[in-house]
């Protein structure tokens, strides 16, 4: 009989599962179910999209593309970020194509933390620290766990409107046990749709170059903001140089299923990624990069006409938890609200898990997002006017039994 214990992994043997996706296996069993549950927009790929990927299956385009991505993609991904940014890369250097944001997270800290591999290493050398702010995305800290990092939490308060400064980052910088080279960001942020202002991202910028931080930018929800035009942190002062700019398609242009993304950054930084990425995962999907590049060449109206939907449903939903008496900061971009239901008397779990049994209405638990995340719950407005109205009226219910 083999001791599986003694042969895997200590490291992903000490993980925990998903809080969504273990949430949702039991939402998956019932009938009905409304779910403001899992991130994923409701809208189907724009259309063109889809004419021309099955055209391009038809023209035999099945095989692989070189590692980095197909080139023209890279060039239109330059040519975008240029428009819409006036941020400015090497198509041939400085941008990689990866499957979704996830493997350009996983990529970029495999490729900086170098703690991962002890081999030509010195021994009195401490684990890479990677500075990320909670509540967070529920694959981050594993991530980091896995490239061989140290994990070190700064929390954006809802006193603060969940927005990260850089008097957090400074302070955790300054604890006892820092060890960051690293700074991970997510703006607009999945769980709670806050962004982060010109004068903050600026000040921020100033302590990375005052402390010789690499950035890591996971801005995958960019285009999905609402009152403000999103600002990468690659185009603040100095920050182009060290900061990694992550992208992709999967919520913008609603192609989650097509599983590409893109990172852009130092030609140095973006070699060493590849190189992992042709040894683990060769390229993206040949097919979703050609959907890719079709969705920039010709469906930019097409997203912001979600883009505009999914505001007016944030109007909608933000209302909704603030009339019943559930404290709703306002988003400022990405599809989720993260309404506080302290008073109430129940935590987050108990929460999602009663208001299921009760009213068939599926939320996702706020501490799936982290420790700080309790006392929260993580609603996605990417479904319909119509559903959401029916959602909020079931949570109401629920709710004036409560309070």
């Amino acid at each position: 009989m083999i001791d599986w214990s003694q042969k895997l992994s200590p490291i992903v043997q000490s993980l925990k599962p998903s809080g969504i996706r273990e949430f949702f296996d039991i939402v998956a069993t019932r009938k009905d179910c409304i779910s403001l549950g899992v991130g994923e927009p409701d809208f189907v790929t724009p259309q063109i999209v889809i004419d021309h990927s099955i055209q391009a299956l038809r023209d035999g385009y099945t095989h692989y593309t070189g590692n980095s991505g197909l080139l023209s993609l890279r060039k239109e991904i330059a040519n975008y970020l240029a428009r819409e940014y006036d941020l400015h890369y090497n198509p041939e250097k400085e941008i990689i194509i990866t499957v979704g944001v996830s493997q350009a997270v996983d990529l970029a800290l495999r490729a900086l933390v170098s703690a991962a591999d002890p081999v030509g290493r010195r021994p009195d050398a401490p684990a890479a620290g990677v500075l990320y702010s909670e509540p967070c995305y529920v694959s981050y800290v594993p991530m980091i766990r896995l490239a061989g990092g140290v994990p070190q939490k700064t929390v954006a308060t809802p006193e603060n409107d969940f927005s990260l400064t850089a008097a957090d980052i400074r302070s955790e910088l300054d604890s006892e046990n820092a060890q960051s080279k690293i700074l991970f960001l997510n703006y607009p942020s999945n769980p709670t749709g806050a962004s982060i202002g010109k004068a903050a991202l600026t000040e921020i910028a100033a302590l990375a170059h005052e402390r010789n931080l690499i950035v890591i930018s996971d801005e995958i929800y960019g285009e999905l903001s609402y009152e403000e035009k999103h600002i990468p942190f690659a185009t603040l002062p100095g920050m182009r140089e060290r900061t990694l700019h992550l992208g992709g398609f999967s919520k913008a242009f609603a192609m989650t299923g097509w599983r590409i993304g893109y990172a852009c950054g130092n030609e140095n930084l973006i070699r060493a990624m590849t190189k992992i990425h042709q040894y683990s995962m060769l390229c993206a999907p040949t097919l979703g990069q050609i959907a890719a590049e079709t969705a920039l060449k010709y469906a930019i109206g097409e997203r912001d006409k979600m883009r505009d939907e999914y505001r007016l449903r944030r109007d909608l939903i933000v209302r909704g938890f603030n009339a019943m008496g559930l404290p709703c900061f306002n988003p400022q971009g990405a599809f989720y609200v993260f309404p506080d239901i302290r008073k109430t008397g129940m935590n987050s779990m108990q929460f999602a898990q009663e208001l299921l049994a009760a009213q068939n209405v599926a939320v996702v638990p706020g501490d799936a997002f982290g420790d700080s995340g309790e006392g929260f719950i993580r609603c996605s407005y990417a479904t319909a006017r119509k559903e959401i109205e029916h959602a909020l009226a079931k949570i109401a219910k629920f709710v004036a039994g409560k309070i």
